[in-house]
């Protein structure tokens, strides 16, 4: 095999979007039965399975391979038709980003906003864990991502960003109906808030209290502001984003646990090593912006 065929390499990359054969094939205005027989043919090629036939079909890890390959084709694409004054198909850049909850409901919006209008460049925002968002750029599905991993994913660049300070605390009445002793001591078994099954957070701080996790006494709130809300209403306590912690702190609407004492998350922007002008622009907007909100990385 000395190269794949841009046919079918975008025809996988559209039943993964479409999630089936038949949207895919209405999608690209053909057949179903000519979208399956190129995927077949694709897979003959390179001798592997690509898709899972689930519904929604799901690329295997091979699958995966090719379905970032042919995004990045899409962008390269892209680009040069714009390059060339080729706008009437192409229309603005498209750039899908990967972001942690808690920046998006803080610094990275505003960041957004500072890309030069001129650009022409619409954003495709996923809401991720930052444990999780570089998983998406392995498979294929975004271009860039905000990630707690310094590792770069096979094909990504990484630039440091700064750290994602949080603040352990909770609503004055919370503390006065839990607390007995030293935080270590009655922390683990007081109720708390997580965002998701992935927010491992708030037991990291305890574990670096105690010996233990957080309470088995848990609230489920996957919205960062319904987060911060929860936790100031008293339902549990919880590590709340500085931004928003501070003018809570300051009402007396929350109060800190130990005053003091934070946890610092890293965050690191992960992108595909791709020349497109519209990418390499928005990655310098969100470092510079990133280097004002966020608390310095360790030297």
């Amino acid at each position: 095999m000395t190269e794949l065929p841009v046919d079918q390499v975008r025809t996988l990359l559209a039943v993964v979007d479409e999630g089936t054969f038949d949207a895919a094939a209405a999608a690209l205005h053909v057949t179903p039965s000519a979208v399956s027989q190129r995927i077949k043919t694709l897979e003959q090629r390179i001798g592997r399975v690509l898709l899972m036939r689930t519904k929604p079909v799901r690329p295997t890890a091979s699958g995966q391979v090719v379905v970032r390959f042919a995004r990045q084709l899409a962008a390269l694409d892209q680009d040069a038709q714009r390059e060339l004054g080729i706008t009437g198909e192409s229309g603005p850049a498209r750039l899908s980003i990967a972001v942690n909850a808690d920046s998006l409901a803080t610094w990275f919006l505003p960041a957004l906003t500072r890309v030069p209008r001129m650009s022409e460049v619409c954003f495709e925002l996923y809401r991720e864990d930052e444990t999780q968002t570089a998983e998406l750029l392995r498979e294929g599905r975004v271009m860039a991502a905000v990630t707690s991993s310094p590792a770069a994913v096979t094909g990504c660049l990484v630039r440091p960003l700064g750290l994602a300070r949080y603040l352990p605390a909770a609503s004055p009445d919370f503390v006065d109906r839990h607390r007995t002793g030293p935080l270590r001591r009655w922390l683990p078994g007081a109720p708390v808030i997580v965002f998701d099954q992935h927010d491992e957070l708030q037991d990291r701080f305890v574990r670096s209290l105690a010996r233990a996790d957080a309470a088995r006494h848990r609230h489920s709130v996957p919205t960062s502001e319904g987060f911060r809300d929860a936790v100031a209403a008293g339902l549990g306590w919880g590590l709340v984003p500085e931004p928003q912690a501070r003018p809570l702190l300051e009402s007396g609407a929350l109060v800190e646990l130990d005053p003091g004492r934070h946890w610092d998350v890293p965050l690191y922007w992960q992108q595909w090593k791709l020349d497109v002008r519209a990418l390499s622009l928005v990655a310098d907007t969100i470092t510079s912006a990133a280097a004002e909100a966020l608390h310095p990385l360790p030297s």
